[in-house]
């Protein structure tokens, strides 16, 4: 009987103490014979020692040398590329900030053979996180939020004991079949950092794939979200390189992304309205920006 070979794509700068117990928690998981795990891990030029690290405690790691420019997306394409050369059976994609839980692949394992039991053999499916510190869902399947906004989405939360039918995902614990891979292809390159694990999944769909969330929880991510706080101050200092970033600036409930990016994105998956939906987001930052001006007009006057 031929093993079942995963390949896992992760990405790393400057995170040794999470990309460590990420590996950790990799190598922990109760998984049947037969099962073959290949990481491949995209060291983006990290001065901490994460690289080193990795090498010591876990030398099986195929460990990749970034530039130190490719943040998220552009380390997970570097990963997948690399992965895809031995044509595994599985991509697990995962950020090496999840810590899974024992039996998180082996339910990922089990939820894609039933679904494709049921004819759904290019079914991608997501593992729902929690924040470690407030127990709160953080990462997992999304669904759009309005029936009018193309590109809005919203996590939903998992069913205990069904799989969900989801519009896209977040990327941080995803297993992704081979005929899925060979149909969609690698991450696209238009992205640096955020909206990759958004526009693979609408490609995906839109090539006849499904995504579909696994039942329950299967590990711990903490929330990236920013205070109200901090938004406020964000924006109020905003200006246009802040905003064509690669991280874009925080909003409360989504990222106001890289501004070439963004509309990439909104150009792709909007349809015939996408240059609304790509400045629809930018109205709160105009106008602080537009009383930025006009404050400062009036104080030199």
């Amino acid at each position: 009987m031929q093993p079942t070979n995963i390949a896992v794509l992760l990405t790393c700068y400057n995170r040794r103490e999470k990309t460590l117990p990420c590996l950790q928690a990799l190598y922990q998981q109760s998984l049947t014979t037969g099962i073959a795990l290949k990481p491949y891990l995209v060291d983006d030029a990290s001065t901490d020692g994460t690289a080193e690290a990795v090498e010591q405690e876990y030398p099986e790691v195929h460990l990749i040398r970034g530039t130190g420019s490719l943040f998220w997306n552009g380390g997970m394409r570097l990963a997948f590329a690399a992965a895809q050369v031995e044509d595994p059976d599985f991509y697990l994609w995962l950020n090496d900030d999840t810590v899974l839980y024992p039996h998180a692949l082996k339910t990922l394992l089990d939820v894609f053979t039933q679904l494709a039991s049921q004819g759904q053999d290019k079914a991608i499916v997501v593992g729902s996180t929690l924040d470690p510190e407030t127990n709160i869902p953080s990462y997992g399947g999304l669904k759009q939020t309005y029936w009018w906004h193309p590109v809005k989405f919203h996590h939903i939360h998992s069913d205990p004991n069904q799989p969900l039918l989801c519009d896209t995902l977040h990327g941080n614990c995803v297993l992704v079949p081979r005929a899925v891979a060979t149909k969609v292809g690698n991450f696209s390159p238009e992205y640096t950092h955020n909206l990759g694990d958004y526009d693979y999944g609408l490609r995906a769909r839109r090539k006849g794939c499904s995504v579909w969330m696994a039942p329950g929880y299967l590990g711990t991510c903490a929330a990236n979200l920013p205070s109200s706080r901090m938004i406020e101050a964000e924006l109020a200092q905003a200006n246009w390189n802040q905003v064509d970033r690669p991280k874009g600036l925080p909003l409360e409930d989504v990222t106001l992304h890289s501004f070439q990016e963004w509309k990439a994105f909104c150009r792709e998956h909007g349809g015939a309205f996408w240059f609304f939906y790509w400045l629809l987001p930018y109205r709160r930052l105009f106008w602080l920006m537009l009383t930025k001006h006009l404050s400062f007009e009036m104080s030199v006057s």
